[in-house]
């Protein structure tokens, strides 16, 4: 091989690499080093989050807070995705249930002070605000149900993301069909869904698109991510770990103000 031969071979090598290495710039022009894929704190900020999972004993589920939360990571019910871009939550038909619910859960819980007391605000003092981006991956048989995302306050879930087959519902207390957002669904879509929660109303957007506002005055209201099957043994078979919903989640974003 001759050396100019040579120097086109090095110089395509140089350039491969570049590519290799080149940083992620973010929109305001800041370099952004891809985020690890050990466990779910280091692609979701989970300071102010306790995690509830299928697991433990009856009616006593286990429940992750902080400090252990930054480091903690379970196959397959709260992880990094295989992909390494977001985080899996799986909850399957036969899993512990907390006291007040017949349906399994791994999912998030809002928190404040570091983690370390749970959150609880009002419905009509300041704005309360979570931006998330999900897709749902699997549903329980028969009953295929899951819920992503919600508002609880200090009594039932307010108002929140549901999907049910094919169909996906903003839910307003006990009216589960509230505001039906797309009867075709396909799962491992991707979407955003954003809670306004300010002056005694909660504004519920999809992909940036008011959806429904809820009138609200109560306090004691939290918010919550994650996988949440909406069935058990009684109504979904086989009765096993093989049998469960699961959601990916790619941004998780609270504020208040």
């Amino acid at each position: 091989m001759n050396v100019l031969g040579k120097r086109r071979i090095a110089s395509s090598l140089l350039a491969t690499m570049a590519i290799l290495v080149t940083p992620v710039i973010t929109g305001n022009g800041v370099a952004a080093a891809a985020a690890p894929c050990d466990h779910p704190a280091q692609q979701l900020n989970l300071k102010n989050w306790k995690v509830t999972l299928p697991t433990g004993s009856s009616g006593s589920p286990t429940e992750i807070k902080q400090p252990a939360l930054a480091t903690y990571s379970v196959n397959p019910w709260f992880m990094v995705n295989a992909a390494c871009t977001g985080v899996q939550f799986r909850s399957p038909v036969n899993g512990v249930t907390t006291p007040n619910s017949s349906y399994a859960r791994s999912e998030l819980r809002e928190m404040t002070n570091n983690g370390t007391q749970n959150a609880s605000w009002s419905a009509t003092s300041g704005t309360h605000t979570m931006t998330f981006r999900l897709a749902f991956n699997k549903l329980p048989n028969d009953k295929s149900h899951v819920v992503g995302a919600q508002i609880h306050d200090g009594d039932d879930d307010v108002t929140v993301f549901r999907l049910e087959g094919s169909s996906l519902y903003i839910t307003k207390g006990n009216t589960t069909h509230h505001k039906l957002v797309t009867n075709n669904y396909k799962l491992h879509t991707v979407f955003e869904g954003k809670f306004v929660v300010s002056g005694g109303k909660i504004s519920v957007y999809y992909n940036g698109v008011l959806q429904t506002t809820i009138s609200h005055s109560a306090s004691g209201n939290y918010f919550k991510a994650g996988a949440y099957t909406q069935a058990n043994c009684g109504n979904s078979s086989p009765c096993s770990s093989s049998n469960y919903g699961q959601v990916s989640m790619y941004k998780l974003l609270v504020t208040h103000s």
